[in-house]
């Protein structure tokens, strides 16, 4: 059986995210076996989630072991969705909640300096990102903020997904500082780790 983990990055992210790469290289080293996958995700929301819905698509139907997902900000209110539409277990880390709220910060011309690509969101597109709302059941999550988010307001989450396994930790900012001590958890919470069985 191959198991595979999903990292979804934020918006106006990459791959080369710093908890991409931290996660990758533990997957590396400790779980070579395990189908990594990082997505250079669109930065438009419709688009970035078409490439995640079929990339999960594509997994389960090639493959016969397990999938988890990791999301970060953006990619946490990806991974919901997709958890939810494939009943799949995620972990959140800093997730955005009901983005399409913050329509007004949104809209306009953005760059993103990881890929230098200059593009613009619409009205159509904060749409899509309600039309994504889904809501959580528990059993599924883990969800991981910090309290000195200086992007989100962590106690938005905390609301979001009351019930589910969570970790509030104080200090720290959106980045989610020392994200590498909870990689091992990561994967037994996920079901990827032989102590998860």
């Amino acid at each position: 059986m191959t198991a595979g983990l999903i990292y979804i990055h934020g918006f106006i992210s990459s791959p080369q995210s710093h908890k991409a790469q931290l996660l990758c290289r533990y997957v590396a080293k400790h779980h070579p076996d395990i189908h990594y996958m990082v997505p250079s995700l669109s930065n438009q929301p419709a688009a970035a989630f078409r490439q995640l819905d079929q990339l999960v698509q594509n997994f389960l139907q090639e493959k016969t072991g397990p999938l988890g997902l990791v999301g970060s900000s953006m990619g946490g209110f990806f991974a919901t969705a997709l958890a939810e539409r494939y009943r799949l277990p995620a972990v959140l880390v800093n997730p955005a909640v009901q983005p399409h709220t913050f329509g007004e910060h949104f809209i306009g011309a953005h760059h993103n300096p990881y890929t230098g690509v200059d593009f613009k969101l619409e009205q159509a597109d904060i749409d899509v990102l309600q039309s994504l709302v889904v809501k959580p059941e528990a059993g599924r999550y883990w969800l991981m903020v910090q309290e000195q988010d200086e992007t989100l307001n962590y106690r938005d989450a905390v609301e979001f997904y009351s019930g589910v396994q969570m970790t509030v930790e104080p200090g720290g900012d959106h980045s989610f500082q020392h994200f590498d001590r909870h990689l091992a958890a990561i994967m037994a919470f996920l079901h990827l780790s032989p102590s998860a069985d």
